[in-house]
């Protein structure tokens, strides 16, 4: 039964952690755009796609969860190994470790991107292009897990 909780420790771990980044990025992100939005209201479209942006860690880390959760098909709980858990942890981590990092990261680049816009509305694409720089991270992190996870067998 050890295993099987290490199990679902390791699925915590990607979605809780990636989900963390993804919360603390939008939410610096908001927090940028609300103060453009106060001064200019028209802006509130562009601005809500760069808050959006780091929110996608999030999702990272829910298709990790589905990813770690789909190994438990089939599989009886009680003959999943300490060892077998700790490769689960241990192959959530990329996901967990990027996802949180850069989501806080690319929170603090679209708030910059907010910045942008507040002076020059035209250049939003490029405040998006160096968000989504960040985002390439988040995207190996969950590749990472998905290799390390291909290679686990769970059960006798």
């Amino acid at each position: 039964m050890e295993g099987f909780m290490l199990v679902l420790l390791g699925a915590a771990l990607a979605a809780g952690l990636a989900g963390t980044g993804s919360a603390l990025g939008c939410g610096i992100a908001g927090q940028a755009g609300a103060g453009v939005v106060s001064e200019d209201p028209e802006k509130f479209g562009r601005l809500l796609l760069l808050q959006a942006l780091p929110g996608t860690q999030g999702i990272y880390g829910i298709v990790g969860l589905f990813l770690i959760l789909t190994k438990l098909a089939g599989v009886e709980v009680a003959n999943i190994t300490v060892g077998q858990g700790w490769q689960i942890v241990f192959a959530s981590l990329p996901l967990a470790i990027t996802g949180l990092s850069s989501g806080i990261y690319q929170g603090k680049v679209s708030a910059a991107g907010c910045s942008l816009v507040a002076k020059r509305p035209e250049e939003m694409g490029k405040g998006m292009i160096f968000a989504v720089v960040v985002e390439t991270y988040a995207v190996l992190g969950l590749l990472g897990t998905i290799l390390l996870l291909q290679k686990i067998t769970l059960g006798g």
